[in-house]
């Protein structure tokens, strides 16, 4: 008698940030060039588009230190549907200067788009007001704040007051009244930058009209996407502006700690990451409110959600305020389990990919376990040797993954894996040669196929392992600031068709197509 199992459907999946897409103006955008980056997934065979944090991003121009964790990045905003649209002239394109086609350069990029982006709301604005034929497209704006006034009017004002102020940091800078949000303060602010606050309104309007879309342009192509959700809020942002009680911040604004990790192999000193930690009790009061909806709002833009630094949420690393260093932290619970059963309560089945790499305890596998979220698992970690020889139980290895997982060759904090591999020292490029049986020409392609081969039910590569692109492709380096961070983009000749076919290939074979 032979025996068949069900076959469990597995995916192969990409990721990729949309500021990197090839554009001519310095950034990728929602436009042409993310279609074709689409169209170029459906006919790979790849069902997954994996981004970073899409919120509007602030000094360092970190997608994991936005301005808000509801609002778009207004940079994202495709030009040539504003133009289309009439909302701008040809000759403000033409006009563009000329971008390296290699990085961002954001502080380049935003001098000359924001101004741009000013002028198309504006002019939204006055065809609203006076032009007929645009009455249902003025009642699509006014439904749109209406239905999001609960963190669009915070964020609008918020945007006012950082250009008013030239800073971000509300508890340093700004007048104490208004940085304190004392009510008579709101009320004038308000009223003294309405016309600037509505013009903002009128972006993130763009920006979801644009976004929305994208999505359905890469759903009617069995792409689904995939978003990322940070832990935690930057001290520059409206949600720490906004939302003081549900964090660890005093009476005049002070954080009293902030997050890290602790001390490791990799940092002698941990790394203080200066965000400010949740006061979860707050939370627990009302029934962690603010969470479901920030929950709500990411699966609004996407269809599945990474959550970084999941480990949090059983416990995270807290940082007495003044600390130079995440060194004399300590270990604070987290009311994790709460928080997901009411999510599940509320929102029903979530789907959700789980961030559990760095010091991962019993109680975050048990977090994560209980409810059903997939792990991941990265294949640049797996080659630590043990007493000199390769450790085949190693959890990263491919030949380990569980179904319910992720397997990457590298994330976003990662080298690429041409980078990395590169870096290695002869005996750990040995030992990778023998596990992938291969020479160094084909070590990421070799990544990649055993990764396809693997149990997991997703695998998901950077775009960069694809194009086979060495370290000066490197998304980000954590712990560190202005040294190109973020800043990567893709040559609009660098995807070559062998490179597709060959992944076409590998996907066909190996059952990755996401179909029974």
């Amino acid at each position: 008698m032979i025996f068949r199992m069900n076959r469990q459907l597995r995916h192969c999946g990409v990721l990729m940030h949309p500021t990197s897409f090839p554009s001519p103006y310095g950034i990728g955008d929602l436009g042409e060039e993310a279609r074709t980056f689409i169209d170029t997934m459906a006919r790979t065979g790849i069902t997954l588009w994996q981004m970073l944090p899409l919120g509007p991003t602030g000094y360092g121009d970190s997608p994991y230190a936005a301005r808000s964790s509801f609002a778009g990045n207004e940079l994202l905003i495709d030009l040539r549907t504003l133009l289309f649209d009439g909302l701008l002239d040809v000759g403000d394109l033409f006009a563009a200067p000329s971008f390296d086609p290699d990085r961002v350069d954001y502080g380049s990029v935003r001098a000359w788009k924001e101004p741009l982006l000013m002028k198309a709301a504006e002019a939204f604005l006055a065809k609203a007001a006076t032009v007929p034929d645009k009455a249902a497209e003025k009642r699509r704006f006014e439904e749109f704040c209406s239905e999001n006034s609960w963190w669009l009017d915070d964020y609008a004002l918020y945007q006012v007051l950082c250009s008013h102020f030239s800073d971000s940091r509300w508890f340093l800078t700004w007048d104490k009244d208004i940085a304190m949000r004392e009510p008579a303060a709101l009320e004038a602010w308000k009223k003294r930058e309405a016309d600037g606050m509505v013009r903002w309104k009128v972006l993130q309007y763009f920006f979801f009209s644009q976004w929305d879309a994208l999505r359905r342009y890469a759903n009617d192509r069995s792409i689904k996407l995939v978003g990322d959700i940070p832990i935690f809020v930057a001290p520059d942002s409206v949600d720490a502006w906004s939302n003081r009680h549900l964090l660890k911040i005093d009476a005049q604004g002070r954080q009293k700690a902030s997050s890290g990790v602790p001390p490791d192999g990799f940092s002698a000193e941990g790394q203080l990451w200066g965000n400010p930690v949740y006061d979860w009790p707050e939370h627990e009061k009302e029934r962690f409110a603010w969470w479901l909806r920030r929950m709500q709002a990411s699966l609004r833009l996407t269809d599945i959600v990474r959550i970084d630094h999941f480990r949090g949420f059983a416990a995270y690393w807290e940082v007495p305020a003044g600390e130079t260093t995440a060194m004399h932290g300590k270990w604070v619970a987290a009311p994790g389990k709460e928080l997901f059963q009411e999510m599940r309560k509320r929102l029903g089945d979530l789907p959700v990919f789980a961030e559990d790499l760095g010091v991962i305890t019993p109680d975050v596998e048990r977090l994560r376990d209980e409810n059903g979220f997939p792990g991941m698992n990265v294949l640049q970690f797996a080659f630590a040797l043990k007493d000199g020889r390769l450790d085949a139980a190693n959890a990263y290895l491919p030949h380990n993954y569980a179904y319910n997982s992720v397997a990457y060759t590298g994330t976003h904090d990662n080298d690429t894996s041409r980078g990395w591999y590169d870096a290695l020292s002869e005996e750990y490029k040995d030992v990778v040669r023998r596990y992938l049986e291969c020479p160094d020409d084909q070590v990421v392609w070799q990544m990649m196929r055993a990764i396809l081969m693997s149990h997991a039910k997703y695998a998901i590569f950077p775009m960069q392992d694809i194009l086979g692109l060495g370290a000066e492709a490197r998304m980000n380096t954590p712990a560190t600031c202005g040294t190109g961070n973020w800043s990567w983009r893709m040559r609009s000749d660098a995807v070559q068709d062998w490179m597709l076919d060959r992944l076409h290939g590998m996907i066909e074979l190996y059952g990755r197509t996401g179909k029974a």
